[in-house]
């Protein structure tokens, strides 16, 4: 009979598409490993790799195999969380993915609290871009994710919890330094610091300002809101930033300026994705509700900050 185990190695030779490190991501001897796995291709009848000495390749019927495995094993995880739901909340581990325009600006504001009241919660945090983390949320290899909204979450539930604006930042002495507030019509001109494409927040901030990315020849892009910040502080531009982000990224810096974008609001919406079936959905209502209550206090400090500055 095909056990679970089989199923779990499979899938992780096809993530790693090499078996020594399938065996290392699995914990267990490379020869445990490879013997499992071709047990349930003896059991099943049909070849799900083909191996040589350089790599791993899955076959056509493979695929379809492992797709399959796939939805057995997020099955399998909901199952195990829905009974330790009757348990203490966020009693069992959870794997909770995070882009990379959230991660270093939330977490901090919102993990202690976490850690306080639930100080055994074990939580692994994985972060990548957004198609990645609905990819592996799909899959049932991560519990969640936190995205920016709107993005394409079809086939999931979007848990909304918090709904933010984004700001200019620019230099000191720039001509938007010592406004209150600017909108779109002002930044036509503007030399915009973006992000590269893949980034959510690129899109979303090219939407608020109406533009597209054919429009930004003139523009330079980073890989990180830190780096377009640094690029902002030596004169090199402006840029937009989460409401979030402005403590951190700005911090007490005498070079940088940020500017309320004065268009329709929200700029974009924090929720938390998860497959349709996720059993720990109770885990998730209670999140939501623990981080917009840390973000409310971040928020009304920064904002009296900003005000002083």
């Amino acid at each position: 009979m095909i056990s679970l185990k089989q199923l779990s190695y499979a899938l992780a030779v096809d993530r790693e598409r090499h078996f020594r490190k399938a065996a290392e991501a699995c914990s267990v001897s490379q020869s445990a490993l490879s013997t499992a796995v071709a047990e349930l291709e003896n059991q099943l009848g049909i070849q799900i790799f083909e191996r040589d000495n350089k790599k791993v390749l899955v076959t056509p019927i493979g695929e379809q195999i492992l797709q399959k495995a796939q939805v057995i094993g997020a099955e399998v995880s909901d199952l195990y969380q829905m009974a330790r739901l009757q348990k203490t909340p966020l009693s069992y581990p959870m794997s909770l993915g995070v882009i990379p325009t959230i991660g270093p600006y939330l977490l901090p504001k919102v993990l202690p609290e976490v850690r306080r009241q639930y100080p055994d919660f074990e939580l692994t945090i994985i972060e990548e871009q957004s198609h990645v983390l609905t990819d592996k949320v799909r899959s049932g290899e991560i519990d969640t994710a936190v995205l920016a909204l709107p993005y394409d979450v079809d086939g999931l539930h979007a848990f909304e919890f918090w709904e933010e604006d984004l700001f200019l930042v620019t230099f000191a002495g720039s001509p938007y330094a010592e406004l209150d507030s600017i909108d779109s019509a002002d930044l036509q001109d503007a030399e915009l610091l973006l992000l590269k494409d893949g980034h959510c927040l690129r899109d979303h901030a090219l939407a608020v300002c109406n533009r597209q990315s054919t429009d930004m020849r003139r523009s330079l892009a980073g890989t990180s809101m830190y780096t377009l910040t640094q690029m902002v502080a030596g004169h090199m531009g402006s840029t937009l930033v989460p409401q979030m982000a402005l403590d951190q990224l700005l911090g007490g810096s005498s070079e940088l300026r940020a500017v309320r974008l004065q268009e329709a609001s929200p700029h974009r919406t924090i929720a938390f994705i998860t497959r349709l079936n996720y059993a720990g959905v109770a885990n998730i209502e209670l999140l939501k509700k623990l981080f917009r209550q840390e973000l409310k206090k971040s928020v009304n400090v920064s904002a009296r900050s900003l005000a002083e500055r």
